[in-house]
């Protein structure tokens, strides 16, 4: 049986009527789904996690003391069991959260807010490193578009393309609904592995081999 904690990363108002607005899934449809697992969490005795980035005074983002830098109202409003205030992506630099983690016997790691290429699989990535499970939750979760010289990318296949990658290894990626029905029967939900995900693409195109 897990023993789990639900971690909220970074839903602060930079991401809705601020510089950076999610664009997929649309936070008119993630939020509601972030406030649900907080909620379900919450009747479950499932510790909550309330992460928050911070820049700098007068950064262009998330600068300390900002409106961008405020939790959303409707997560500030929740209950939790420990909030954080972090300066990089990843929820377990300098924060403190491992060893949190520790104390509670915290085995399996849940994942919900934003970005999803960004904090929340630096977050993943570094939480199975320490022998977490890991589970994000996708619908729960938002990307933003991208052009730079590597070229450009929808919000929608950036948080796709992580979704995938993160389910072929490091998470298991799951929607809101399946995971508080994992959370209320008690079960773990598993991440599929490198092989079988690669087997079924090339399977897709017709170049399987045994």
């Amino acid at each position: 049986m897990p023993r789990r904690a639900l971690l909220v990363i970074d839903v602060q108002n930079e991401y809705f009527d601020g510089k950076l607005p999610i664009e997929h899934p649309p936070v008119a449809e993630s939020l509601p789904r972030i406030l649900q697992a907080m909620d379900a969490a919450q009747a479950a005795g499932v510790p909550v996690v309330v992460v928050r980035h911070l820049g700098p005074e007068g950064a262009p983002v998330f600068a300390a003391g900002s409106h961008g830098a405020a939790l959303h109202p409707p997560v500030a409003a929740r209950p939790h069991a420990l909030s954080l205030e972090k300066r990089q992506a990843s929820a377990f630099s300098g924060t403190g959260l491992r060893a949190w983690l520790a104390e509670q016997g915290i085995d399996t790691l849940a994942i919900a807010g934003y970005m999803s290429h960004n904090c929340d699989v630096s977050t993943a990535l570094d939480a199975r490193q320490v022998g977490l499970q890991v589970e994000f939750l996708a619908d729960a979760a938002g990307s933003l578009p991208y052009a730079n010289a590597a070229g450009q990318a929808s919000a929608e296949e950036i948080h796709r393309i992580f979704s995938v990658v993160l389910h072929s290894n490091f998470a298991a990626v799951t929607g809101t609904a399946a995971w508080i029905e994992a959370l209320e029967r008690g079960t773990a939900l598993e991440p599929d592995n490198v092989f079988l995900s690669n087997l079924r693409a090339r399977q897709a195109r017709g170049e399987s081999r045994e």
